[in-house]
């Protein structure tokens, strides 16, 4: 239902809660049949916009404060919810160790990508492999002058600015390049999300759900 449409899967911007458990238990369905495994079992996070990185080492209902999952079980699918920022998945198919990352300006700023990096290689990985999906373009995301400085100084290719001449960050840019320094390949799925109106986007809307990018061994 208006504003939330179909398939919100987060808990925690207003919407039914008996609704969005409903979809993440059809989430879950899609899951054990898109990996033949029968016990698919989803695991969120209270995503806060910092630097915490959680190892999940077996099935839980309680979602940690952090803002990326890493593992290498079986059978648990990892998930970063986004209406604007970067969903962000990594995997090393070698060791079966997987990651999913939420990057947005500050998760950009404070290292987030790299520390995850790092721990994978800590657990094994030395063939990561990485896949940006859709978020807020740098045409987009139009910010003020003392975050626009911010973040260019440390990032310069988020560089942008919008139709109108306003500053603007394309923190996708920033990211691949992040990643291409660190030696991770990476994939970008193209796609706006205050573009595209088959996705959420609380820069747009306000009010809004929260899509998912889904990893899993």
């Amino acid at each position: 239902m208006h504003p939330y449409n179909s398939l919100n899967l987060a808990l925690h911007v207003g919407d039914d809660a008996n609704v969005v458990l409903q979809n993440r238990k059809s989430l879950k369905e899609q899951l054990s049949t898109a990996s033949g495994l029968p016990h698919m079992a989803p695991m969120f996070m209270n995503q806060t916009h910092g630097a915490n990185v959680f190892v999940v080492d077996g099935v839980t209902d309680i979602e940690p404060s952090a803002d990326a999952l890493i593992t290498q079980l079986p059978g648990i699918a990892l998930c970063v919810l986004v209406a604007d920022c970067i969903p962000l998945l990594m995997w090393d198919q070698q060791v079966n160790v997987i990651a999913a990352v939420h990057v947005g300006r500050r998760g950009l700023l404070n290292g987030i990508s790299a520390k995850v990096v790092d721990l994978m290689r800590m657990m094994g990985a030395q063939q990561i492999q990485a896949q940006i999906g859709p978020s807020i373009c740098g045409l987009c995301y139009e910010v003020g002058e003392d975050v626009y400085s911010e973040v260019v100084a440390q990032h310069p290719s988020t560089r942008s600015q919008t139709a109108l001449g306003k500053p603007a960050l394309d923190l996708r840019s920033g990211l691949e390049e992040l990643l291409s320094t660190l030696e991770v390949p990476t994939e970008v799925v193209p796609g706006c999300t205050a573009e595209d109106l088959g996705l959420f986007s609380f820069r747009r809307d306000g009010i809004t759900g929260r899509q998912a990018g889904v990893i899993w061994n």
